[in-house]
């Protein structure tokens, strides 16, 4: 834990330290989030609350974080349905699938009562996050119904992901505000 507490605290130095990255550090974490497996291992939605926090102190604009956040998981979770579509029956036989069909099974009863909604909801709710697109490519949801509502999520999620470390922010400043007299 102590190692992914010291990463997000150098990547946010490194943002703060050169804004003109901003829209770059977004897209990739963000694509990192949103790729199938990946997300497990980094800490892309701490990273982009983070900097959502340095928009409430005025160092960031949201702009570009959206901008980048919202291309980066777009490419990662169009990717990612593509690799369960291509890869489907192959995927299964790996970890952690191989390892929990009883959750593969839940997976796949959820795209078949929920249908898109499922793609939706696991934009924003972070253990789905790892896997909802590529099961979404594995049950072979149809690509037009995928595409529009993962650009709907994708935006969404880009959006509400950073705005969300700015209004801690905000608020964070406002309670040290009152204790502090500043």
């Amino acid at each position: 834990m102590v190692f992914v507490e010291g990463m997000i605290d150098a990547v946010l130095a490194f943002v703060r330290d050169n804004r003109e990255w901003t829209f770059w550090i977004s897209l990739v974490f963000a694509f990192g989030e949103n790729l199938a497996f990946l997300s497990i291992a980094i800490p892309s939605t701490a990273i982009l609350l983070g900097v959502g926090a340095l928009v409430a102190t005025g160092e960031l604009s949201l702009l570009p974080i959206f901008a980048g956040a919202s291309i980066g998981a777009l490419i990662g979770s169009i990717l990612s349905y593509f690799i369960g579509w291509r890869y489907g029956d192959a995927i299964l036989s790996l970890w952690p699938f191989r390892n929990h069909p009883d959750l593969v099974e839940k997976g796949n009863a959820a795209f078949r009562r929920w249908g898109i909604l499922a793609v939706m909801i696991g934009h924003f709710f972070g253990p789905l996050r790892a896997v909802v697109f590529v099961m979404a490519g594995i049950a072979r949801m149809p690509p037009l119904s995928f595409m529009v509502v993962n650009f709907i999520g994708s935006l969404g999620w880009a959006y509400v992901t950073p705005l969300s470390g700015e209004v801690a922010g905000y608020a964070v400043g406002w309670i040290w505000s009152l204790f502090s007299g500043v």
